[in-house]
């Protein structure tokens, strides 16, 4: 048994235990949450700063990781999609070596679970003897070329993923503008059985609405620059994010990802459709592309369920949950610590299906704990200084 204490701990469900008192087995499992007297703190570590539950990226995609730095940033998500289907195969021996790396470096920043997109089954050897749990959702797209067997294409790949406690998979659609309606129905049909996750890129672009709207924009010439057909794209006279609800199943935790442009009409909209709706926000990622923020005060206004995600090291500087935290603060400082913090836990746990585990510091679960700590421990504390270190 360890016991652990520091300046202030976040339960995450329960208020703030200032020098609150934990209690481990050495499996990480939670004995006990104890309020700070001198019998609790008779033997326990204590440290400077303040104890969190381990954190879950939402939204990552491992198998990418071999491209860090190998596309500018700033140039809108067009651009940045054709880069990296021209880029992602020119050093093949670096793949594993990264994908390695960049799993374990998640979990030296704290992340104990990870919802990971994959297109090919890179990651999967990697993930059988990761420390971290992983949901892996299989994407598929077909930019609405109904006759191609995408599905066909991708079905021995989600084949050769394991399903245990630890690593869950499901079949995904990638975005709104990329995927037919006969994509949709064949997904939904293999998602059967238990609850799953389902998560979906939306609104990451104007592009993407100006298509889904009016039928128009930088899509169809992205869509030509293919070979493809452009005739599927047929105007609906709504936003991207109705096309997804038309067609994707609600009973399934749905994840959509990014949401820059989306509205508070747009989540009042997919709130009605489905009671299981989380949305995912990746903000160092839209910077990285799009250069924009959501607006997370619609969010707030709806009391959706938020959870944060780093998208890949294509898109991204790093792959830390905390600096997500810190540039969503940086840039959005209505929002209070504690908000944003249940987002990287508890909410994203949820999201996952492993709110069993993780996700909150509670009587019975492993969540992993992180000391987030300033570099001179005689500071007062400030997020965007301090780092995280985990203390199991």
């Amino acid at each position: 048994m360890r016991k652990i204490s520091a300046d202030i701990v976040y339960p995450i469900v329960g208020k703030p235990l200032p020098k609150g008192v934990i209690t481990v087995d050495e499996q990480g499992v939670i004995q006990a949450i104890e309020a700070d007297t001198p019998e609790s703190r008779m033997g326990a570590q204590t440290y400077k700063g303040i104890i969190v539950p381990g954190f879950v990226n939402a939204h990552c995609h491992l198998e990418l990781s071999h491209m860090k730095g190998k596309v500018a940033t700033g140039t809108k998500l067009i651009p940045f999609i054709s880069n990296v289907v021209k880029r992602r195969d020119e050093d093949p021996e670096s793949v594993l070596p990264s994908i390695k790396q960049a799993d374990e470096a998640m979990y030296e920043n704290g992340i104990m679970a990870v919802g990971d997109i994959s297109n090919c089954a890179d990651t999967f050897e990697q993930k059988k003897i990761s420390k971290l749990k992983y949901y892996t959702f299989v994407e598929l797209f077909d930019f609405k070329q109904a006759e191609q067997t995408e599905f066909d294409n991708r079905k021995p790949i989600y084949e050769q993923h394991p399903e245990t406690d630890t690593l869950k998979k499901s079949y995904v659609p990638h975005a709104p503008y990329s995927v037919s309606e006969q994509l949709f129905k064949q997904i939904n049909e293999a998602n059967t059985g238990e609850q799953r996750t389902v998560s979906i890129h939306n609104q990451e672009t104007p592009d993407e609405n100006e298509l889904l709207e009016k039928g128009t924009g930088a899509f169809i010439d992205f869509v030509k620059g293919f070979g493809l057909s452009t005739d599927p794209f047929v105007a609906t006279g709504r936003s991207a994010i109705h096309y997804a609800l038309k067609n994707m199943d609600p009973a399934h935790r749905t994840l959509f990802v990014h949401n820059t442009m989306t509205t508070e009409n747009d989540i009042i909209a997919a709130q009605r459709w489905g009671k299981h709706v989380y949305w995912v926000t990746c903000p160092n990622a839209n910077l990285y592309i799009e250069n924009r923020l959501p607006d997370y005060q619609a969010f707030l206004n709806q009391n959706a369920m938020m959870a944060i995600g780093t998208d890949s090291l294509t898109s991204n500087w790093q792959l830390s949950i905390l600096e997500e935290m810190k540039t969503i603060l940086q840039y959005q400082s209505y929002l209070s610590f504690e908000t944003v913090l249940q987002w990287a836990t508890l909410n994203g746990a949820l999201a996952l299906g492993f709110q069993k585990d993780l996700g909150s510091i509670e009587y019975g679960k492993a969540p992993g704990l992180n000391l987030l700590a300033m570099p001179d421990p005689t500071e007062d504390f400030d997020l965007r200084r301090c780092r995280v270190i985990r203390l199991v």
